[in-house]
């Protein structure tokens, strides 16, 4: 007797396998909203910070798939059939899928009891057989948590609606369907940007908005052959964006996080725009630096950052004996970290030619104390080139306006240029935003290096001196508009008008009144 269950599973299989394997070619922004909309299987439920990891991760492991069906069809039509060499040559790709781990096997599974379980267990052997890329990069995703997804029966149901979001036709996102490469990592960088948005305080400890990385790629314009490196890495948005800016796959990247789950979130951001050589730490880039190279810390070519501002308890306690010397300048305070980072940062810049590119809150620029010695220092070393302000709600999750510090080891002049760009941007409702315009302004006139009326000003070290070492921008660019003169004559006259015409509707009012028989009897 013939198994009609068995075959009617296997038909339904093969239904759907032809119907994935047929997509067709969608756009960009059709693949960012179906990636988005798969998010309402968690909004409202649970807060954007924790869902977003299992939103990316299973778009990781759609990727990964996609790439292993894609290479396996390719050897399979190469090597007519024969699974020996198929299997051979596929344990040569970027990455091994284990049989049973990829998206669609679990697709098939998805009204199991213990689908949590088995999605835990797929990635552990996905993992496992990749542990030079991905060891670890699942570690802090738990997809069977009953405090994240719920009791059973509802963290079934959502585990399902997720797989069952990545399975339409639209989600194809193999290179061969979409015709683009970096298509995923696209749809990756648009998630983690919406996902900032929605997190808002939290977003900002993942993620630079794209026009701020892209401002500095411009502004630190990295070259072939420079290592480039993100001692606050986060999701790795701004590292990817420097490294684009060379415009040739001859760089390197590193970086460093502190969050477990942020510095995944890195490793998956790297892989899907295939910087699989980029180098991500785990750790407390002041207190554990893992960027090391013969006892001493890499030298980079490039090195920029968005660290958290005015971090308290950055280990101050620490500094006076750390043994990569990093605080020779002084020691910052220890309830404010920016001077620790810019500390650090400014160390690993190579001699004589590294460059430094920080974003900064408005405090590190003018606040007295430990930090005004260490302004000091910076500038009589001839190491700070320009200060850029920027304008205000830039950041997710504070309104307050930042800075850019550029630091350059090969400076040619010892003159500083101050650039006010904090009145030129894009109002948005909650976030504003830098456009193409505002950007090109910034990047044109630090290269032009000269003063700009009402908009930047190249200060000499006397004139710093003279400041205190106070690096405020209005101290140096007068930015201020005065107010058109009022013409007081014509000014009276239209006032004299308006008297005169509100005489003649008043007169007209009372007609009417009277017509109607309505008129007060104050006015009678």
């Amino acid at each position: 007797m013939k198994n009609w269950p068995g075959l009617l599973k296997e038909r339904a299989i093969r239904s759907l396998n032809f119907k994935l394997i047929n997509m067709k070619p969608i756009n960009q922004d059709e693949i960012n909203n179906v990636a988005w909309r798969a998010c309402d299987t968690f909004r409202g439920t649970i807060d954007p910070a924790q869902y977003k990891d299992y939103i990316l991760v299973m778009l990781f492991l759609k990727y990964l798939s996609d790439l292993w069906r894609d290479k396996r069809e390719q050897f399979e039509k190469e090597f007519k059939g024969d699974k020996e060499r198929v299997a051979r040559r596929l344990a040569r790709e970027r990455f091994i899928l284990p049989e049973g781990c990829d998206y669609y096997s679990l697709f098939a599974k998805r009204n199991e009891a213990n689908i949590g379980e088995l999605i835990n267990v797929s990635l552990e052997n996905i993992e496992d057989a990749n542990k030079a890329k991905l060891e670890g990069v699942f570690r802090n995703i738990d997809f069977n948590s009953e405090a994240n997804l719920g009791q059973t029966k509802e963290r079934n149901k959502r585990l399902k609606d997720l797989l069952e979001d990545f399975a339409g036709y639209e989600m194809d996102l193999r290179p061969s369907r979409v015709g683009r490469e970096d298509i995923i990592g696209n749809t990756y960088q648009y998630l983690i940007g919406r996902f900032a948005s929605d997190a808002g305080k939290k977003g900002g400890e993942f993620y630079t908005p794209g026009e701020v990385s892209e401002l500095l790629a411009k502004l630190l314009a990295p070259k072939k052959g420079n290592r480039i490196c993100d001692p606050t890495c986060g999701s790795g948005s701004l590292l990817i964006q420097v490294g684009d800016e060379v415009g040739d796959s001859d760089f390197s990247l590193y970086g460093q996080e502190m969050n477990g789950s942020t510095w995944a979130l890195c490793r998956m951001n790297m892989l899907v725009h295939n910087k699989d050589a980029a180098r991500i730490e785990w750790g407390d880039t002041i207190n554990n630096p893992k960027l090391i190279e013969k006892d001493s810390l890499m030298k980079f070519d490039i090195v920029v950052a968005n660290p958290p501002f005015s971090l308290d308890k950055w280990g101050a306690e620490n500094a006076e004996s750390d043994k990569y010397h990093r605080f020779h300048r002084g020691v910052p305070p220890k309830s404010r970290g920016d001077y620790a980072f810019i500390s650090h940062m400014v160390e690993t810049a190579v001699a004589g030619s590294g460059k430094v590119g920080v974003v900064a809150p408005h405090g590190v620029l003018f606040r007295g104390g430990a930090e005004g010695r260490l302004r000091r220092a910076f500038i009589e070393e001839n190491v700070l080139e320009a200060v850029i302000d920027l304008p205000e709600k830039l950041f997710f999750g504070t309104g307050i306006p930042a800075t850019i510090m550029i630091f350059n080891k090969g400076k040619k002049t010892k003159d500083v240029l101050f650039i006010d760009a904090s009145h030129e941007f894009v109002e948005g409702t909650n976030q504003n935003k830098l456009g193409e315009e505002q950007i090109a302004r910034i990047v044109a006139t630090y290269r032009a290096f000269k003063t700009v009326a009402k908009y930047a000003y190249l200060a000499t070290p006397d004139e710093i001196a003279e400041n205190d070492f106070n690096l405020n921008i209005p101290r140096y660019v007068d930015s201020f508009e005065p107010e058109k003169e009022v013409d007081l004559v014509a000014v009276q006259k239209e006032i004299n008008d308006l008297e005169s015409q509100l005489v003649g509707v008043r007169a007209e009012m009372a007609a009417h009144l009277k017509e109607l028989g309505i008129l007060g009897t104050e006015q009678k």
